[in-house]
């Protein structure tokens, strides 16, 4: 599920960086009423007119032309009517390219083709991505991740033990980059304002359509129980928590629970953790 919170804090201060950066657009544009896939990674516009192909490639605008297209100029126009930017079109050349990041209003943008002051070609469409939560896993259960790579050699088993990694995907049309990470309820260590972003040295992670991604946490969600936390119990404690991640694009957070029991040990370090969707 999706939910907008309209409230001050770190997140908004972000969202506000973010939008004064770029006012941006992302995904891809169709040519005609036809459209890509959502969520296929490229979301492809093919046509037979001047704009062959426009598709979004991370977060990289592609407009590919015709061999036989007359155009020198190629503009991209914001939902707000506003220029993005425009590319001169070079003799020969079959392609241009924006890069429109991760922050930009989602809505309706135009890819216009013009041979000097004639609009020869448009193509129009709805760019918004949609950011889900797929999947929570902890080190214990999940060694084959790329712990060390992540965290580093000098992280121990121990201190690793109490972080997780959160999978999350992109089903819509325009990227997106993930900006916070929290997990609340029955964790052992709930912290619902964690330090920075709650991820692991870093700020950001980009999801560009059609990808999925893990972010590692850094707030040791999983580590010794807190005053607030659930803990282990040799004969089963049962509970349920909630993964929370803050994407850039409109400041939208996503949010899913998940059941989980601890069991078979008084400590955290030693606990079975099994883990189910709600």
């Amino acid at each position: 599920m999706t939910r907008n919170h309209p409230h001050i804090s770190r997140r908004n201060a972000l969202r506000t960086v973010a939008g004064a950066a770029l006012a941006s657009v992302a995904g891809c544009l169709n040519d005609g009423g036809s459209s890509g896939t959502p969520g296929d990674g490229t979301a492809t516009t093919n046509s037979q007119g001047p704009l062959t192909r426009v598709a979004v490639e991370g977060t990289t605008l592609v407009v590919e032309l015709s061999a036989e297209a007359d155009v020198d100029q190629v503009n991209l126009i914001q939902p707000n009517g506003e220029l993005f930017g425009k590319r001169d079109v070079a003799a020969g050349a079959r392609q241009v390219s924006f890069e429109i990041g991760t922050a930009y209003e989602p809505g309706e943008y135009r890819v216009v083709g013009l041979k000097g002051e004639e609009r020869v070609a448009e193509s129009t469409r709805d760019i918004e991505p949609e950011i889900q939560i797929q999947d929570v896993g902890l080190y214990r259960n999940n060694p084959d991740k790329p712990w060390d790579e992540i965290y580093g050699d000098t992280e121990t088993d121990r201190l690793k033990n109490g972080e997780a990694f959160v999978t999350v995907s992109n089903a819509g049309t325009g990227p997106d980059a993930i900006v916070e990470l929290v997990f609340s309820g029955d964790v052992p260590n709930p912290i619902e304002d964690p330090r920075g972003s709650g991820m692991y040295e870093t700020e950001q992670v980009v999801v560009a359509p059609g990808e999925t991604a893990d972010i590692f946490s850094n707030s040791f969600p999983f580590g010794s129980e807190s005053e607030k936390g659930m803990g282990c119990s040799p004969d089963g404690n049962s509970g349920q928590f909630t993964v929370l991640v803050e994407s850039r694009v409109n400041g939208n957070e996503s949010a899913k629970a998940f059941d989980v029991e601890y069991s078979g040990s008084e400590e955290m370090s030693d606990c079975e953790v099994a883990i189910a969707e709600a």
